[in-house]
């Protein structure tokens, strides 16, 4: 792999871990509106870096989990409990975030299955892209 694409594909899983890091950790303090958020970006950081990686092009411009995934659904592998959520988690781009974005008060509506759900995928998806790009975290 070329080293500025090398380089790029890192950036992008580094802070896809990080993500991912931010999401427990908003679980834990029971912030789950932003621990669903954090697990949505943890997810498209990961598809993000596997489409440059593996398609060696720069990935769409989206926050849809379900387009991101279709880019490279024919190169990677992943549960399909995961994939059935995507939809769902894909939403908390936006809904997590703004008021009247499909709930009144994201952080006093979205509650802590909703949250589960979402990290359990995000865990799943870090976990397959960090060993498909030959990354090691410690987080």
């Amino acid at each position: 792999m070329q080293d500025a694409i090398r380089r790029e594909v890192l950036n992008w899983i580094k802070e896809a871990n990080y993500d991912l890091v931010r999401a427990r950790r908003s679980l834990s303090e029971g912030d789950y509106a932003l621990s669903v958020f954090m697990s949505q970006q943890a997810i498209e950081k990961a598809f993000k870096a596997l489409v440059i990686a593996l398609k060696r092009r720069s990935p769409p411009r989206t926050h849809d989990l379900v387009t991101l995934f279709q880019e490279i659904h024919e190169l990677i592998t992943l549960p399909t409990e995961v994939i059935d959520r995507l939809p769902e988690i894909s939403q908390y781009y936006v809904s997590a975030r703004y008021p009247n974005a499909g709930l009144e008060v994201p952080s006093e509506r979205i509650n802590k299955a909703q949250a589960v759900r979402a990290l359990e995928a995000a865990e799943v998806v870090i976990a397959i892209a960090n060993k498909t790009l030959g990354v090691t975290q410690s987080n």
